[in-house]
């Protein structure tokens, strides 16, 4: 049985890394380049299998050579794509992402394509039903609100990967049982000072079950309504952070599917995140589930 499913963006990337970031109208011989499958909720899915958790896709996809990849993709890290519509004759969502060797850091360049927005099937429905935990990333808006709204419904948990301030999100929000945005989602939606007044707005103006601010390098906060408690970054040698959120929020799925408590989805989701940024592709180089509490243990930390 399918323990996770997810609507959101699931684009092929090609990541180029490069020595610095160059000037404007230069030339630049890259250190290599390959593509990926990239997103936040397709990536948060291949995190949450490649870990051990049941999960499958939900959206459209077309037939150009991004979009076989794409499904290639997830097949071969065991998400499953049988809620996933064909459509002929459209061009996939793609991006190019240049990696900074110098800085370790990334600059990302999409174009979300044709492919038209997904309506829900009742087979698509049923497994949202059936789901324990549904994942949204604000795209696909209409499709993942009514999802959402099925999984309030039925009992299916909603986690919001809240990554970006996309238009309409504020009628996604309120369905969010485990919301986790990123510092400057908070910041932008709540127009707040700090991280912890944010999550407090967000918990009064929402009600969601928890919620969990990522701050990068810096770790995050966990907010229950009651109390704010700091979860920590690890530091590691870094080669590619491009979707190391993403990866997070999988992360975080998957150890809710456990049954951690949330601190311990922090803890545990912060360390496979820093391990996927020593690797480049964000769903290739996301660790099992034996090699993130092996690194914990490393650190002193027993989950």
């Amino acid at each position: 049985m399918i323990e996770i499913v997810g609507i959101g963006a699931n684009v092929c990337d090609t990541l180029i890394k490069i020595p610095s970031y160059p000037e404007e109208d230069t030339k630049m011989r890259a250190i290599s380049s390959v593509r990926s499958g990239g997103g936040p909720c397709a990536t948060g899915l291949v995190a949450a299998a490649k870990l051990g958790a049941r999960c499958a896709y939900i959206g459209n996809n077309t037939d150009d050579g991004a979009a076989m990849f794409l499904k290639a993709d997830f097949e071969k890290y065991n998400v499953s794509t049988e809620y996933i519509n064909t459509l002929k004759g459209y061009n996939s969502f793609s991006s190019v992402i240049w990696l900074s060797e110098d800085s370790a850091s990334r600059t990302c360049v999409f174009d979300k394509g044709s492919v038209p927005p997904l309506a829900l099937s009742d087979k698509q429905k049923e497994a949202v039903k059936k789901a324990k935990i549904l994942m949204v990333d604000g795209n696909e808006l209409d499709a993942a609100v009514e999802a959402a709204q099925l999984a309030r419904e039925s009992g299916t948990l909603v986690l919001y990967d809240a990554g970006g301030l996309y238009d309409g999100v504020e009628k996604l929000l309120p369905y969010a049982d485990i919301l986790v945005p990123s510092e400057e989602f908070a910041l932008g939606h709540t127009k707040a000072e700090t991280a912890e007044e944010a999550a407090k707005i967000l918990f009064e103006k929402y009600s969601p079950k928890i919620i969990v601010i990522t701050q990068g390098k810096n770790g995050g906060i966990l907010y229950d309504g009651k109390e704010t408690q700091k979860y920590p970054a690890f530091l590691v040698d870094a080669v590619d952070s491009n979707g190391s959120g993403d990866v997070f929020h999988g992360a975080f799925a998957f150890c809710l599917t456990k049954g951690f408590d949330y601190m311990k989805c922090c803890i545990f989701s912060s360390a496979v995140s820093a391990l996927k940024c020593t690797g480049v592709g964000a769903r290739k180089s996301v660790p099992s589930y034996e090699r993130t509490l092996s690194f914990l243990k490393e650190r002193g930390i027993i989950l």
